[in-house]
């Protein structure tokens, strides 16, 4: 089968997790939450920006572990993905999960908001849950939920 084209941009603002976070695993993670072709920029942020980020477009004055700006979806996906570093390496300690296991995650879970997919209703998050298992276990990792 054949994975949607993705022309990646990966940028480190914190680079602490740059070693676990190669183009070519960044891009394999994206590309297998991609429904069609994508232009997607990666952002690695300190808890300083990210705070920004989610204070300034979503009201909350707080650093969270993923924002999607998503500015098209067809026929090319447009998105930034902006995952905050700390916060990452935070919530994968308390899970006892692995912090490449959480960005990549975090990762497909941003692409699929990317693409439309929300957690706002019950409903949709179960949708979007499903989605998210489904492809994070087909690349290697245990279920996230």
């Amino acid at each position: 089968m054949s994975l949607p084209s993705l022309a990646l941009s990966l940028q480190f603002a914190d680079s602490s997790h740059r070693a676990l976070l190669p183009r070519h695993k960044v891009a394999r993670w994206i590309r297998a939450a991609l429904a069609c072709p994508a232009e997607i920029t990666v952002r690695i942020v300190d808890a300083d920006e990210g705070r920004a980020l989610n204070r300034e477009y979503r009201g909350r004055d707080y650093a969270t572990n993923v924002l999607t700006f998503d500015y098209s979806r067809k026929p090319v996906v447009v998105a930034d993905l902006v995952l905050c570093a700390p916060v990452v390496a935070d919530e994968a300690r308390k899970s006892r999960i692995a912090i490449e296991a959480h960005y990549a995650h975090l990762l497909v879970h941003g692409a699929l908001h990317a693409q439309g997919y929300d957690h706002e209703s019950p409903p949709d998050a179960k949708v979007m849950e499903s989605r998210e298992s489904e492809i994070v276990t087909r690349l290697g990792f245990d279920d996230p939920y």
